[in-house]
């Protein structure tokens, strides 16, 4: 992670990694005006077994490297759309479907943009 300095921002990225998550994208919001955290961390799975699984993933990976555990976890239920808030990092997991729709990136085209490529 050359370009992340972030330390929960590398653990989240390498817990989605582990697990398969795919198309991962880093929106870097601290220049941005008006923002509720530092960064985004979007990501997808295949499907609602497999975005609960990332879930997990992350939230093992985050707390085994830096104990932190996140301060609030939505979306569970449906496990279309799971949003992790770790304060200043918020994590949204996506269905391929659900991140077409809401676009979440294009709300925020005013931040710096990484996209992490995937491990096959």
């Amino acid at each position: 992670m050359s370009n992340i300095e972030n330390a929960l921002v590398s653990s989240i990225i390498e817990g989605i990694q582990n697990i398969k998550g795919k198309s991962i994208s880093v929106l870097d919001l601290r220049k941005t005006d008006s923002t509720v955290c530092d960064y985004f961390v979007v990501c997808e799975g295949r499907s609602t077994t497999h975005i609960s699984s990332i879930a997990d993933a992350i939230e093992d990976n985050v707390r085994e490297q830096l104990h932190e555990r996140p301060f609030h976890i939505e979306g569970r239920q449906n496990a279309i759309w799971v949003l992790m808030d770790y304060g200043n990092v918020l994590v949204h997991i996506f269905q391929k479907e659900a991140r077409d729709f809401y676009s979440i990136e294009t709300l925020w085209d005013d931040a710096e943009r990484i996209d992490i490529p995937d491990i096959d």
